[in-house]
């Protein structure tokens, strides 16, 4: 019988969840959030990935991963699953702590939103009808970057409220519909 790496990811979320909830009352609390500068703590690269806010938040990433996820992970590896998950949620983090430095105040950022973006991002650029879609209309490989750019802002406004981290959402997305249009998780 094969492992599920979305279940997998699910019980990781509720360990560091239950992790976090003894970290903070230690005063730990950093071990798991991804704050500027980036240096100070790499650890948290990884840790954030995992880590939520309350119980809400991981249960909507939850929710999404479980939606998501086990489309995914029909198409890929086990490990090539965690590697894509931790990969994208982790360079989605450090985008949204590098941008929001740039644009104001740099924020710290936790939990696997960016992740879960990007394998909707995979679902939506490597399934047939898309592949199909862009064969015909025959973008260039600049054009479909753009197309997917722009999809990726449209469903990041779309998602957007106060406190949502909007950057690691289009970044995950984005990173997920180029990985999807090149395949790299098929078999």
């Amino acid at each position: 019988m094969t492992r599920s790496p979305t279940l997998e990811t699910l019980g990781l979320f509720l360990i560091v969840f239950a992790l976090q909830g003894v970290a903070a009352l230690v005063g730990l609390v950093g071990l798991f959030v991804l704050a500027p500068p980036l240096t100070t703590s790499p650890w948290t690269i990884v840790t954030s990935v995992y880590a939520h806010a309350s119980i809400g938040h991981l249960l909507s990433n939850s929710l999404a991963l479980l939606l998501g996820g086990l489309l995914v992970e029909r198409r890929t590896t086990r490990w090539q699953f965690h590697l894509f998950f931790l990969t994208v949620g982790g360079l989605a983090g450090i985008t949204q702590v590098l941008l929001s430095g740039v644009i104001g105040p740099a924020t710290a950022v936790l939990g696997a939103s960016g992740a879960v973006f990007g394998l909707f991002g995979y679902l939506l650029a490597g399934n047939v009808v898309t592949a199909s879609l862009l064969d015909r209309v025959r973008l260039s490989p600049r054009a479909q970057f753009g197309l997917f750019a722009l999809a990726a802002l449209m469903v990041t406004v779309a998602t957007g409220r106060p406190g949502v981290a909007l950057v690691a959402h289009f970044t995950g997305l984005l990173l997920g519909l180029l990985a999807g249009a090149a395949g790299v998780l098929d078999r």
